[in-house]
């Protein structure tokens, strides 16, 4: 029979599929022996089908006749081989994925025969069979729509009380492969996004909706597995994140937003569901516990970790009542949800079972006093206290559990590391972003933009509401009556209510008042602190600019007293760095900075990625350049000149001044006629091997690039404007006095030294022309990587010792010329000082340069 099937026939005609068809109808068993007849005949039937369905209904007008979607179902039931369970599968994904026609399609989804396929006890430990059986579910999925839909359920009284496609698929929601994982995804969103009403409340009924609860529990155990993943690189001192952080990190974030994609379906229940389940067996009970440092504790999450999945949360799941009971959970203190976690019955799992689900509970109590107790010290927000000291930050920041978790951020951003500074502004600003969140609760937290505050006060004036006339024309600060709004209080109550967290311990008395003032101290307190990278200075001064886009109105006397006395602080530093190794390099990246600043804080939105709040804790990590090389002093400058930059911004805020486009800075002026740039000729900023120049003030020296083979030159050191160079000549034979430039090296950070026991030698420091992280290179592999660049060093042989003496004042005398040239041009930018009575400051000078460099130094 099968010798037959390779007769010569025209393969795609009516011909071939009536040859097939009959073929099939005579097979009694499909053993070895026919088996690759009837595979081959499954897929030119399915090939045929697809092919009629755009060009002739004959062929499906057949394939209906013949009823051959039964005859495929009864092929499958008397195989044998897997392989032709597999090819019938795979003609049944290739005919529906291809079918254009609704009637074909309308044809295939009825008599029960797909659902009978989709309920088919195949052996799925045949991980191909397994494979094949999913792109067939996900094909069908792909042709629902509200008319097809219910061809493939069963229903009594209006109800579903059965959909085979839809329960059949989520027992592989949680299959150990991606592949699998995925596909079940996109069916699921498939089907809740075709809009049927009763396929939507059957989704969201038992046993179904327990569906909802195991993914969010899959989801807290990614959560768990990342904390884990970041805990062990830490503690080994890695010096970058591994590529298996960043996998999990990608697959959390892609659960995040099929959580996403499934609430904009706009299924109610699922919605509400979803919010009970993050809220029972994530937020209250994981996250919001975790955020202080100390494990009082059996919290199994890191703080950081736990910042950085809040703020994703808030930033990819869009639910309404989800956004505002994370934020009225920060006004509890983080001993109250786990007190109660403890309570199944009530609400939470407790914390342990959510580490170790297949363990027996560890037989001490989690609830006991010895776990309760936290080594800390309290530090009272609400007063209004100013935190200003900087003392000693170690890794972490001590935190009562009393206090409430608003504060703890506040307290991180007072006091805390980079890391705790960064995680605590991203989730105030994501916050602040959630358009689900009510303004009312953003007022609470004290962070409603004053924007939006004006606006509902004078809506609340136009209506006749409260005091909101008498507070939008008062003369005092804008603000909402004392007290806790009605949407907080809401949201309060139910968390008491439904959670069983049985206290009055939420912030008695406090209003958004106090609380907006709460902020603002502490990002005035953090543009204080010297321990913390400008660029996450930037984050808070974009927050601050959020809150406040016209100027000082809410910030009192003593904010503007501070932010004044850290910007006189910050002026001298970069003063100092005009004096310091890169005072060529200053204007350019004040330039480049200023640019990158004001983007950042007039930006809508943040820059930067959750992710990067986790990212960022390698950078304590990171190899630590010698404190001899001139790379670290160069990262010095930039951060110096970030802060500045930041500083001088929001001076020019607080003035209400708008922020130019680009730095004040004075054009470069041109050199003396008697400087030794004119006189050598030079008349470029960059002196280039083989240029000609004059040598009349350049002093005879030796020096040995290579061991054994001194050369002779002419060393001469000019400044131009910003630029400055340490240049070594060869003399031209046949014209006097001139040379041609053979070396030229970076005149800044020198620091020119004679010779302890040989006064003719100068020993200079060879500093890179450019700090490498401004030079980045790309990898093979497409990442940016710094050119790792060195010091060098020369030691030049002068005839005598009134010569080496000479040659270490002419460097002095440029570096000084070089120095004053960037003063110079700074100073409209600092004139700004001047306005605010800072004067003083141009009075520092770094004090007799030339006795620095003097011999024996």
């Amino acid at each position: 029979m099968w010798l037959a099937f390779w007769r010569s026939r025209n393969r795609l005609s009516l011909d071939e599929l009536r040859y097939l068809t009959d073929q099939l109808f005579k097979i009694q068993v499909v053993n070895e022996v026919n088996k690759d007849f009837v595979i081959e005949a499954l897929r030119s039937i399915a090939e045929l089908i697809t092919y009629g369905d755009q060009h002739d209904s004959a062929f499906f007008e057949f394939f209906m006749e013949k009823q051959v979607m039964g005859e495929f179902v009864r092929i499958l039931k008397i195989s044998r081989p897997v392989s032709v369970s597999l090819q019938l599968l795979q003609t049944l994904s290739i005919m529906i994925q291809n079918l254009k026609s609704e009637h074909a399609i309308y044809y295939m989804f009825s008599n029960e025969h797909i659902n009978y396929l989709i309920t088919y006890s195949f052996n799925f430990d045949n991980e191909e069979l397994l494979s094949y059986y999913i792109s067939f579910l996900r094909a069908i999925s792909g042709k629902l729509n509200k008319n097809t839909i219910s061809l493939l359920v069963k229903t009594q009284d209006d109800d579903v009380v059965s959909f085979p496609l839809y329960t059949e698929a989520i027992r592989f929601a949680f299959h150990e492969e991606n592949m699998v994982r995925t596909a079940i995804r996109a069916l699921s969103l498939n089907v809740y996004h075709v809009g049927d009403e009763t396929v939507n409340r059957f989704v969201a009924s038992s046993p179904q909706s327990k569906y909802f609860s195991n993914l969010v529990k899959y989801f807290r155990k990614q959560c768990l597995e990342l904390s884990e993943l970041v805990s062990d690189a830490l503690k080994k001192s890695a010096l970058e994140p591994s590529s298996t952080i960043f996998a999990a990190v990608d697959e959390l974030e892609d659960t995040l937003y099929y959580f996403s994609d499934i609430t904009s379906a706009g299924i109610p229940d699922v919605g509400r569901l979803l919010t009970d389940k993050f809220l029972k067996h994530l937020v209250f009970p994981l996250l919001l516990p975790s955020l202080k440092t100390e494990p009082a504790y059996e919290v199994k999450i890191g703080s950081v970790t736990s910042l950085y999945l809040i703020c994703c949360i808030l930033h990819i799941v869009k639910i309404k009542d989800l956004a505002n009971s994370i934020a009225a959970g920060l006004f509890f203190p983080p001993e109250v949800f786990v007190a109660n976690s403890g309570n199944k019955a009530n609400g939470f799992l407790s914390v342990h079972e959510l580490t170790n689900e297949s363990k027996q509970p560890d037989s001490e109590s989690l609830g006991s006093e010895n776990d309760r107790k936290l080594k800390a010290h309290l530090v009272d927000c609400s007063s209004g206290t100013q935190v200003h000291e900087e003392a000693a930050i170690k890794a972490n920041v001590s935190i009562d559990s009393s206090v409430a978790l608003r504060e703890t951020l506040l307290l991180y951003i007072r006091n805390g590391n980079n890391v705790q500074v960064l995680g605590s502004l991203s989730v105030l600003a994501k916050l602040l972003q959630t358009k689900e969140l009510d303004e009312s609760m953003l007022d609470a937290l004290g962070i409603l933009p004053q924007r939006k505050k004006q606006k509902k006060l004078l809506l609340e004036s136009l209506v006749g509401e409260g005091s909101g006339e008498e507070q939008l024309f008062s003369s005092g600060s804008i603000s909402m009556k004392d007290g806790l709004s009605g949407e907080l209080d809401g949201y309060l109550q139910r968390i008491k209510d439904q959670y069983c967290v049985s206290t009055s311990r939420t912030e008695e008395g406090a209003n958004p008042r106090s609380h907006r003032f709460q902020v603002l101290d502490a990002l005035v307190t953090l543009f204080c602190r010297s321990n913390i990278p400008g660029e996450t200075l930037w984050d808070g001064g974009w927050l601050l600019r959020q809150l406040l886009p016209h100027g000082e109105a809410e910030l009192s006397s003593h904010h503007l007293v501070l932010l004044k006395e850290s910007y006189r602080s910050c002026t001298r530093a970069l003063l100092q760095e005009t004096r310091g190794l890169w005072p060529d390099l200053v204007l350019t990246i004040i330039i480049n900075e200023w640019k990158k600043c004001k983007r950042a804080i007039e930006a809508s939105s943040p820059r930067k990625e959750p992710k990067s709040i986790l990212l960022l804790q390698w950078k304590f990590h990171e190899e630590v350049a010698s404190s001899e090389s001139s790379i670290p002093a160069g990262e010095r400058m930039c951060e110096v000149v970030k802060v500045f930059v930041l500083l001088h911004q929001l001076q020019l805020f607080s003035l209400g001044k708008p922020l130019p486009e680009q730095p004040s800075i004075n054009p470069q002026g041109d050199p003396p006629e008697n400087s030794r740039a004119k006189t050598s000729g030079l008349d470029v900023s960059v002196p280039k091997p083989g240029t000609e120049l004059n040598v009349v003030d350049a002093l005879p020296c030796r020096i040995a690039f290579e061991r054994g083979k001194e050369r002779h030159f002419r060393f001469l050191a000019v400044s131009a404007g910003i630029s400055g160079w340490l240049i070594l000549a060869e003399e031209l034979p046949l014209k006097q006095n001139h040379g041609i430039i053979r070396v030229a090296a970076p005149l800044a950070g020198s620091n020119p030294r004679i010779d302890d026991k040989h006064p003719k030698w100068l020993h200079l420091r060879i500093r890179p022309s450019s700090i490498p992280f401004l030079d980045p290179t790309k990898t093979s592999d497409g990442k940016v990587k710094s050119k790792a660049l060195v010091d060098g060093r020369w030691t030049l042989a002068f005839r005598d010792e009134e010569s080496c003496k000479t040659a270490l004042s002419m460097i002095v005398e440029e570096t000084d010329l070089q120095s004053d040239e960037v003063e110079k041009r700074l100073k409209p930018l600092l004139d700004l000082e001047i306005a605010l009575g800072l004067s003083d400051i141009f009075q520092h000078k770094t004090s007799s340069l030339t006795e620095s460099f003097a011999p024996n130094n």
